[in-house]
């Protein structure tokens, strides 16, 4: 049995894409997941990815898996109201089409004037009655996989861990709230925002001794684009994803860093775990997505997203998957230059 820990990305709806991945990996029957980091979408996934393993194995998880995003995919869109929900295709379609006659973008201004506070009390979290589907019981239960889930706080800035019992509804909904769509998730007195701006995801929860040295990464933030922004819509999600992908490569960093002391014997081994790092990811397909899609999960675009990540998930198990338990499979030196 080959034990390896998850740390799956946030993203929105991008998400999907994990979903995929999860799905195709839980067809390796020799492949046991033993802790698992998630961030936003990934802490969704996590959730169900954990709830439906203890519920029924893994078929079972694909199944728990499948009905998040069944779920996911019919909000509409995370920014409306549930009373504006039935006027979404007709406000896509003149998107669509002032975003091609018009010098400027619409979602750009948008982007800058939508506050979910604009609403007041008839504001509802679209997401709310999705996580509360999930069987919590299970969720925090002790055994299965050791589920870790990360939000920011928001008047230190530093990362909040939940695990165990303390991964409430409301902790999911904490490390998936983006404060420009959501509004702030308040927890035993402190407010929470999205952890992807601290943790996304965090590594070094996964660095516990009773855990594998295997660490596999679901990045579904591009690292590269090669199109330099121009627009002041493309600029901002250009900056959010270098932002979210900033704590990934400082750990990445530190796991590089402490491998190569061991490699030269400037550390004794065990002193320090020398963490194998392997990554699932596909660039060339996330850089189709425009950020704005992470807040419209589209059916469509869910299953173009899980179609390739079950693709990326079986590159991975032909071209990595080997290493797990044996060797890393990133070239971390070369992931960060």
């Amino acid at each position: 049995m080959r034990r390896v820990n998850l740390a799956l990305q946030g993203g929105g709806a991008h998400g999907a894409f994990t979903w995929g991945v999860l799905d195709r990996l839980l067809e390796e029957e020799d492949l046991e997941f033993a802790g698992i980091s998630g961030t936003s979408a990934g802490a969704l996934n996590g959730a169900a990815l954990k709830a439906g393993l203890i519920a029924g194995g893994r078929v079972a998880a694909q199944k728990r898996l499948d009905r998040l995003w069944d779920q996911i995919g019919a909000t509409g869109d995370f920014r409306m109201v549930p009373w504006l929900q039935p006027f979404l295709p007709a406000m896509r379609f003149w998107q669509t089409t002032t975003a091609a006659m018009l010098p400027f973008s619409p979602q750009g201004l948008a982007a800058q004037m939508y506050s979910p506070y604009a609403w007041g009390d008839s504001w509802q979290n679209p997401l709310e009655p999705i996580v509360r589907d999930l069987d919590f019981s299970v969720v925090c239960a002790e055994a299965g996989p050791k589920l870790f889930v990360s939000a920011t706080n928001v008047r230190t800035g530093k990362i909040k861990v939940f695990s165990g019992a303390a991964i409430t509804p409301e902790a999911l909904l904490a490390s998936a709230c983006l404060p420009t769509v959501f509004q702030t998730v308040e927890i035993d007195g402190e407010a929470y925002w999205d952890g992807g701006f601290t943790g996304n995801p965090a590594l070094f929860p996964l660095y516990e001794p009773d855990l594998p040295d295997d660490i596999l990464v679901v990045s579904i933030n591009p690292m590269r684009r090669d199109e330099v922004p121009e627009s002041p819509l493309d600029i901002q999600n250009r900056i959010n994803e270098i932002s979210f992908n900033a704590s990934l490569l400082g750990e990445l960093r530190a796991i590089n860093f402490v491998r190569r002391l061991i490699a030269d014997g400037r550390m004794e081994k065990g002193t320090m775990k020398a963490v194998n790092v392997h990554m699932i990811a596909d660039d060339e397909v996330m850089n189709e997505f425009s950020a704005a899609s992470k807040q419209s999960p589209t059916p469509y675009m869910l299953e173009r997203l899980k179609d390739a990540g079950r693709a990326a998930a079986e590159r991975f198990l032909q071209n990595g998957g080997s290493k797990i338990g044996e060797d890393a499979s990133v070239d971390l030196r070369g992931l960060m230059t």
